[in-house]
């Protein structure tokens, strides 16, 4: 049986052994959408510990592996992202790997079906790179009659085209060196339902923790280098995060809903679930990790 905490306090005080040695996961599960799917995906990615993070009142199906904790926590409360990440990087040593994401989230990362997270990571970390820049890829069922809330994955597609990047401008209005934003996907063709700070989908996927480190709801971190796309002196990994949430959330607001009723258009194509066609797209790219 999984083991439960029934707060974050009383996770971080008595279950610290589960931030000990990355890579970890931190999932935020806002409903009982693909949950298993979701836990299973990133164990068999490589990842040592996951830590579940969901409402009181959420019934979720047992998910009996020892490397899986469930805490309480008000997932669903505004900033409940940042907070809970946050006090995880405090409470977690320095040098630890982490993950965060939501259910119906998968991330993967270059040639993921040969090689692991850590091996990954062992390779970023020898390139003195403490993060992985992530775009998150927006997935969604091709007919919403038979998925009426947009999730399938036997019948999940993405978007083959439509991704954009602009300058990033730092505190001094100039451009931030090797920082982008990223936009594309369903918030960029449905723009006018999504809230402009919800509209990136660049994502700091996997960061090394490090006194004094904390995370925005932006979704960027403190200290600027982890933000970045690239070291400064060749091309870095990158990952993508798979994700039906933005497709959930635009057919769960009732505006949305009654709007739109396919998200599929010319540039759709079948997802494949495996990195080559993300790599093949550019959503993803292995630097120099051949």
């Amino acid at each position: 049986m999984t083991r439960h905490f029934d707060s974050l306090p009383a996770f971080l005080r008595d279950g610290r052994a589960t931030l000990a040695r990355g890579p970890v996961g931190l999932i935020l599960v806002e409903d009982a959408v693909e949950y298993a799917s979701t836990l299973t995906h990133h164990l068999d990615a490589g990842f040592r510990a996951l830590a579940v993070f969901a409402p009181a009142d959420l019934v979720l199906p047992e998910f009996a592996d020892p490397r899986v904790v469930r805490v309480t926590a008000p997932v669903l409360a505004p900033d409940a992202m940042p907070a809970i990440v946050n006090a995880c990087i405090a409470a977690a040593p320095e040098g630890t790997w982490f993950h965060y994401g939501w259910n119906a989230e998968y991330l993967f990362t270059p040639f993921c079906e040969t090689r692991t997270t850590g091996e990954l990571l062992a390779f970023v970390a020898e390139e003195r790179r403490d993060s992985v820049l992530a775009y998150v890829v927006d997935l969604y069922a091709d007919d919403l009659a038979a998925a009426p809330d947009a999730v399938s994955r036997t019948r999940a597609h993405l978007d083959r085209a439509g991704y954009y990047a602009l300058a990033r401008k730092g505190p001094d209005g100039n451009p931030a060196e090797r920082q982008l934003d990223f936009f594309g996907g369903l918030r960029w063709r449905f723009e006018e339902h999504v809230p402009p700070a919800h509209r990136r989908i660049d994502r700091v996927a996997l960061f090394r923790t490090r006194r004094g480190l904390r995370i925005g709801a932006d979704h960027t971190f403190n200290l600027p280098e982890y933000n970045t796309y690239a070291c400064p002196w060749h091309h870095s990994p990158t990952a993508a995060v798979c994700s039906f949430r933005a497709a959930k959330a635009l057919r769960r607001n009732p505006g949305s809903r009654h709007a739109i009723d396919s998200f599929m258009w010319h540039n759709s194509v079948p997802f494949a679930w495996d990195s080559r066609q993300l790599m093949d797209l550019g959503l993803m790219e292995p630097g120099q990790w051949f």
